[in-house]
């Protein structure tokens, strides 16, 4: 060996090691790792280890995705309970104007027979609901109510010299009544609060929640006092609601392992699914409160929850809960109902998968023991192992997506605006309609302004005659929707072509209905401008029929939104037709004119300034169509002579296209709502409906005829269904 290849290993430098020392160190290491030894230490080693991370972070993404989930279910449930408790107290507006005309024709002397059974007729089958009465001046009290048995008893009170002789009868049978019991007490209508606040204001009036007189029961009272001549009171009349049965409604949307809390802005508890309330201390002078119970959680939640209703994440004693809260009934009761569950009861679940979890890891250590000696059939079972597990994970991502938003069923229609669909929700199992611009049909900034605009319109309007919307947002393949109620019926256009003018007494209740939406537009500043029949649909709302519903506020504009960029006057427009020019081809050309031609006001059709007058022409056109199947205006088939007949004719007489003459006034009332100048129309939508609620018609449009009308027409769909059938549901493209 030469010196010259010693000199090249460098002998001799401390902690450097040489090149043939290198390799013999990995070597060793690999040769350590492949032993018998190593990898009965190693292998199972790296399993614990990558099992115990896998572990760890499945159980964060479990757990992630069992709170993201627990939420929607508690809020879709949250939102159930809130909607039907809201249902029950939306009753009482029908039963006051109910009570309102029985008291018009009675007094306290007046026999009690007819009274006892009409009032037990609209007592049977009202959820929550404990009495109806009718209160007179002279301290007569006179009202049905739901006995403990549940039957519905009759109760007649007169105030005598000494105290209150106190009678109860049966309403069992059907022309006479039977007296059950007569008492004595010292109770009186005149002293109690529904009674004075009923007295003192002109609305009908809800009370704050108070014991009952008799049980101490916790309920509340809708009155309104009834006048007469000289605006004297002639009688009050009432709906009582005992909480105790509203709360019931709690308890059918049950929250294992959690609670449903109904309570009112002041913090007065009216129910709690951890307690019924008729178990909760009760008290003679006041309702329960939430302080009476010294319930840390419920003092939390109604500290939360004080100003607003948003739904707050609440953390008492180191638990944390998962909470939804949700307004319900009138604005003015400060009603609101909370679903409240603890995250360790709703991650339960996820921690018994977590112990069986690490009961596996450890039998997997020891079985990797064994393995170790056949290494080869041990990486082929992990890969096995692994693979299962991503389709298991694939498997839960589908999951996950199915039981998440809508699942869109099939189309029922498409127009301007794009598409609108039946879906069903994929939690709720509830159909709704959503409005959607898909992406791929590249819509403009204008036709996104407009379907944004009508979302937010729609949202901002709570009238029971405009449609309701659900929910509005951009999916994530960039399609613009909302989500809407799916009616059942058939719009104002599809009824006059297939069964011909309607009768005027009929009309007018839909006329009514549609100033209700309108005038509540109008109010808030926004002009509908597409009033039309084919956008003023008719349907069955629960066990109502004839409910009329505006719908496609696309062309709503505020008036604030100032005058349009192209106005023309009727003069102006005069002289350019007689100079042989086109100015209304000019004007739509330029976007100044948007609406339906057969239903467009002049100012609207010239590009002027649009007010609630401009709802109004169109609401008229409406009624002359549906009064005689005709519009009011003899033009052509094509949009610019419809729109000059709007501007230089006169309507045809409504007279002359009836067979019969119609209601006092209301051929009138029509011909002014058609006017071609705006003043010379009803001012208001609100004074439109003044106007037909004054008018009589002799051929009434009963709710029986009504009734009898849809069941022959229109059947209702099987409960048990959720799936369409004739005619189809409302499409507002």
């Amino acid at each position: 060996m030469s010196a010259k290849r010693i000199g090249d290993r460098r002998l001799g430098v401390p902690g450097e090691a040489t090149a043939s020392e290198a390799p013999r160190l990995g070597s060793r290491v690999g040769a350590a790792l492949g032993s018998p030894i190593g990898v009965l230490v190693v292998v199972p080693g790296l399993v614990f280890a990558v099992g115990l991370l896998l572990t760890v972070i499945g159980q964060a993404a479990i757990a992630r995705s069992s709170l993201a989930l627990g939420n929607e279910q508690v809020q879709a449930r949250n939102g159930i309970v809130a909607r039907q408790i809201s249902l029950a107290l939306a009753q009482s507006d029908v039963l006051l104007g109910r009570l309102r005309s029985l008291a018009e024709t009675r007094t306290s002397a007046s026999p009690i027979e007819p009274l006892a059974f009409s009032l037990r007729d609209l007592l049977e089958g009202r959820a929550g609901i404990a009495y109806l009465s009718l209160c007179f001046p002279d301290g007569t009290f006179q009202g049905a109510y739901v006995d403990s048995d549940g039957s519905v008893r009759f109760q007649d009170s007169r105030i005598e010299e000494r105290d209150t002789r106190v009678r109860r009868f049966s309403t069992e049978g059907r022309g006479e009544l039977q007296l059950l019991r007569e008492e004595r007490s010292t109770y009186d209508p005149r002293a109690r609060e529904f009674y004075r606040l009923a007295v003192g204001r002109r609305p009908p009036v809800w009370t704050k929640p108070y014991p009952f007189f008799k049980t101490h029961y916790t309920g509340i009272t809708h009155a309104e006092a009834v006048r007469g001549v000289g605006d004297v009171v002639q009688a009050v009349v009432t709906v009582d609601y005992d909480v105790n049965e509203l709360t019931r409604f709690l308890e059918k949307m049950p929250l294992e392992g959690g609670r449903v809390v109904l309570y009112s802005r002041e913090g007065v508890l009216l129910g709690d699914t951890a307690a019924r309330s008729h178990t909760l201390p009760a008290h003679a002078d006041r309702a329960l409160e939430v302080r009476d119970l010294n319930d840390p959680v419920l003092d939390a939640l109604l500290a939360a929850t004080r100003d607003d209703t948003v739904s707050p994440e609440l953390e008492v004693a180191s638990r944390r809960y998962l909470t939804q809260v949700a307004s319900v009934g009138p604005a003015s009761l400060g009603w609101r109902v909370a679903s409240l569950i603890p995250e360790d009861v709703l991650l339960e679940p996820a921690r018994a998968y977590q112990r069986r979890a690490a009961l596996f890891a450890a039998l997997a250590l020891l079985l990797s023991a064994g393995v170790s000696v056949v290494f080869s059939r041990h990486i082929v079972r992990m890969r096995r192992q692994t693979v299962e597990a991503r389709a298991a994970a694939t498997r839960a991502a589908a999951q996950a997506k199915e039981l998440g938003s809508y699942r869109l069923t099939g189309r029922l229609g498409k127009g301007g605006m794009g598409e609108v669909w039946r879906a069903e929700h994929r939690l709720l199992a509830r159909e709704a309609a959503i409005k959607l611009i898909r992406s791929e049909t590249a819509p403009t900034p204008e036709v996104q302004e407009r379907f944004r605009r009508e979302a937010q319109t729609l949202a901002a309007l709570r009238s029971r005659n405009t449609i309701e919307l659900f929910d509005y947002g951009v999916s994530e393949d960039g399609t613009f929707y909302y989500v809407m109620e799916l009616l059942d019926g058939m719009d104002l256009e599809t009824l006059v072509g297939r069964f011909g003018p309607q009768p005027a007494a009929r009309v007018r209740s839909l006329l009514l209905q549609a100033c209700s939406s309108l005038a509540e537009a109008h109010v808030a500043g926004m002009v509908h401008r597409d009033i039309k029949p084919a956008n003023l649909f008719l349907c069955r709302a629960a066990d109502e029929v004839d409910v009329l519903k505006v719908l496609d506020f696309g062309l709503v504009r505020s008036l604030e939104d100032g005058p349009p960029s192209s106005v023309r006057s009727l003069e102006d427009l005069e002289r350019e037709l007689a100079s042989g020019t086109q100015p209304l081809a000019k004007l739509t050309a330029a976007g100044a004119v948007v609406g339906t031609p057969e239903f467009m006001a002049p100012e609207q059709i010239l590009g002027q300034e649009t007010d609630g007058r401009t709802d109004i022409y169109a609401l008229g056109c409406v009624a002359y169509f549906a009064l005689s199947g005709e519009l009011p205006f003899v033009g052509g088939k094509d949009a610019m002579t419809i729109m000059l007949a709007h501007l230089q004719s006169e309507p045809i007489p409504l007279a002359s296209r009836l067979k019969t003459p119609l209601p006092a006034g209301l051929d009138e009332l029509v011909m002014r709502c058609v006017a071609r100048r705006p003043e010379q129309r009803p001012p208001s939508m609100s004074a439109l409906r003044a106007e037909l609620q004054a008018l009589v018609c002799s051929d009434a449009w009963t709710e029986e005829d009504a009734t009898d009308w849809w069941a022959r027409y229109v059947p209702r769909r099987p409960s048990v269904s959720l799936r369409p059938s004739s005619p189809a549901p409302a499409v507002s493209a």
